[in-house]
């Protein structure tokens, strides 16, 4: 059985905290698992959540603060100790290159597992499978710093009355589908289109045309909200979103479900920032990310 969910693993800015992990996001997505920014203790939270080395086909890392990838020393070590029998591929900034050989060379270790390197040095498709396509968007912070779009491709759904009316069932259906046509019948004739599901990740930046390309249109969106309003002038001057401003985000863009997250130690109460997400217009479904929070991706309309 098929699952698509987001394991939050860390949910702090900067610096844990007592009750937030350094960040840390894993996306579960039919087969594969999609590990994004794995802050420091990541290890130890993939194993409170429930996930195993094994589970990770794909690593992506926005920027090089540590917050975001202090993590991969201890992952990478992981991947091989355990010795993953699958590939696993790294997506991070070209420029940060030289962070990512000193994380992944941080100790001395056995080198078990093929771990490919795949930097990310423009917008555009940095994957493309049968499964989805993943691409990258330049977002606005004082380092180099990319968000990533996942986009699962378009497929058909069948209509029964239709299939009815032309008198087509049991494996003629799965003819059809496969080949097209079945006579004087096109696939056309008997289904409409089935919108593939959308996933973005945006982390630290300011407002940008990257921000609203990734969320467009989004079935889940996982979005920083550092601050809060009135503190948005300390958010524009180091690179963040307030709560506010990833809601009118999610607004504009149609988001479904929006995932706000990378909060600063200086707010204890969370409500707070639902509460101004809200008050900037956005109406579909809306968490407060927590560590160890599991958040499907909405079912398809």
């Amino acid at each position: 059985m098929s699952v698509r969910e987001l394991v939050i693993l860390g949910t702090a800015s900067q610096v844990p905290t007592r009750h937030r992990n350094h960040n840390g996001y894993l996306l579960r997505w039919d087969g594969e698992g999609i590990l994004f920014d794995p802050g420091e203790g990541t290890q130890r939270q993939m194993l409170r959540a429930g996930a195993a080395a094994h589970d990770l086909n794909r690593i992506c890392v926005t920027h090089f603060h540590g917050d975001h990838c202090l993590g991969l020393a201890g992952v990478i070590q992981r991947i091989n100790l355990d010795q993953v029998p699958h590939e696993v591929t790294a997506h991070y900034p070209r420029s940060g290159q030289r962070f990512f050989d000193r994380l992944r060379y941080a100790t001395a270790y056995r080198e078990t597992v093929r771990l490919t390197e795949d930097p990310v040095a423009a917008d555009g498709p940095v994957a493309v499978t049968p499964s989805y396509t993943l691409e990258a968007r330049r977002l606005s912070h004082p380092v180099e710093s990319y968000g990533y779009r996942l986009t699962e491709p378009d497929g058909r759904r069948m209509l029964p009355e239709r299939l009815a009316a032309y008198g087509i069932g049991g494996p003629d259906v799965g003819r059809l589908q496969r080949e097209g046509r079945l006579g004087d019948v096109t696939l056309e004739d008997v289904s409409e289109v089935r919108r593939g599901q959308r996933f973005a990740f945006v982390m630290d930046t300011r407002l940008c045309e990257g921000v609203h390309a990734l969320a467009e249109g989004c079935d889940l969106l996982v979005i920083e909200s550092t601050f809060l309003d009135e503190d948005i002038a300390l958010a524009t001057d180091h690179g963040h979103l307030t709560a506010g401003q990833a809601g009118a985000v999610a607004r504009d863009a149609g988001v479904r479900h929006l995932v706000l997250t990378h909060f600063s130690q200086r707010y204890s109460e969370p409500a707070e920032f639902a509460r101004q997400a809200r008050a900037a217009g956005f109406e579909g479904e809306l968490t407060v990310a927590h560590d160890l929070l599991r958040v499907p991706v909405p079912k398809r309309r």
